[in-house]
């Protein structure tokens, strides 16, 4: 029982230590100070289960190692399905495929930059971070040879 209780414990601390980083990284400082403040006393609980007796029962690091390597990956999935942030998705299309791609995408912003006498448009298209794979599959099917690079992006406010 106590191997369940510190392998479960110390996936929550990881996933919620990936979760406090994707708070934290998209401007939510309050939220990520709590999620800190809940992670620090999941870490506490679950080490001082550890540290009880590990002479006599070494199985509880390893336990508490695979606890944290499944808690990590299971982070980086809650932290892909939650996606939060906006993405800049710069797309590189055959000139032939710009307007078909806006037609698309016309519910998205959409900045286009074409240099004259060139065979290319560069796209600069603006979305939710979630909606980044689904975008880039409709262009994709458009122009199979289009160049796809995505940024993260954070607007500034107050710029003094």
């Amino acid at each position: 029982m106590i191997y369940l209780l510190i392998f479960i414990s110390k996936i929550v601390e990881n996933m919620l230590a990936t979760l406090r980083l994707i708070v934290v990284a998209n401007g939510k400082k309050k939220l990520g100070a709590i999620l800190n403040g809940v992670v620090a006393l999941v870490w506490i609980f679950v080490t001082s289960l550890v540290i009880i007796n590990v002479n006599k029962d070494p199985i509880k690091i390893i336990i508490f190692c695979i606890g944290s390597i499944v808690g990590s990956y299971l982070g980086s999935l809650v932290e892909e399905k939650i996606a939060m942030g906006t993405n800049m998705l710069i797309c590189i299309v055959n000139e032939m495929y710009e307007e078909s791609v806006k037609e698309k995408l016309k519910e998205y912003q959409i900045t286009t930059l074409c240099e004259k006498d060139k065979s290319y448009s560069i796209l600069f298209i603006v979305m939710k971070r979630k909606e980044t794979k689904k975008i880039s599959k409709i262009i994709k099917e458009i122009d199979k040879d289009a160049i796809l690079i995505s940024e993260k992006i954070k607007t500034i406010n107050n710029i003094v």
